[in-house]
């Protein structure tokens, strides 16, 4: 599982770096969804399959529901449409779908043809290990942490939305 690692870490590093270095937002946000995934995997391979899959579910879910919301909020019509569809020529899926076969194949290797062995800290983080550390000590980490979304949430709507305009009698 140390190979699992690091090779999963490659290509999360990777995928950052195409992250960060596409200027069009929909590339940017492809390699995005390549990098949360590697970096599931590495908790994986670390014992932690709790933390993996609710990176799975959590980033890579919300990120596109997310992007959809955005999408759906600045309601920019036809002409998006039409940029939408020149910025995703099938050229642009050659680097996302690289990566995330180069993590499939290491999934696969992992679960069907290396012998069964433990993570590299030979230890399972269970899910009520981590509930108890996140309602235990970390509780108020936890509480403004989601204070700080919601005012994102909320900040991101009135920064998104259009003034309504007032009839004039």
């Amino acid at each position: 599982m140390e190979f699992a690692f690091y090779f999963c870490a490659g290509v999360a590093v990777a995928a950052t770096v195409g992250v960060v270095t596409h200027t069009n937002p929909v590339h940017a946000l492809l390699y995005l969804i390549v990098s949360l995934l590697a970096v599931s995997m590495v908790f994986f391979s670390l014992g932690a399959p709790f933390a993996g899959a609710l990176e799975i579910i959590v980033y890579a879910g919300a990120i596109m529901v997310l992007f959809v919301f955005v999408v759906m909020m600045l309601n920019l019509g036809p002409a998006a449409v039409t940029q939408e569809r020149k910025w995703l020529t099938p050229g642009i899926w050659f680097g996302p779908a690289i990566l995330s076969a180069l993590l499939l194949a290491q999934l696969l290797y992992a679960l069907f043809i290396q012998p069964s062995g433990a993570a590299i800290g030979h230890t399972s983080v269970e899910a009520k290990a981590v509930g108890i550390s996140l309602f235990g000590p970390y509780l108020l980490a936890v509480e403004l942490a989601a204070l700080l979304l919601l005012a994102a949430l909320v900040a991101a709507f009135h920064l998104g939305r259009h003034d309504a305009k007032e009839p004039t009698l």
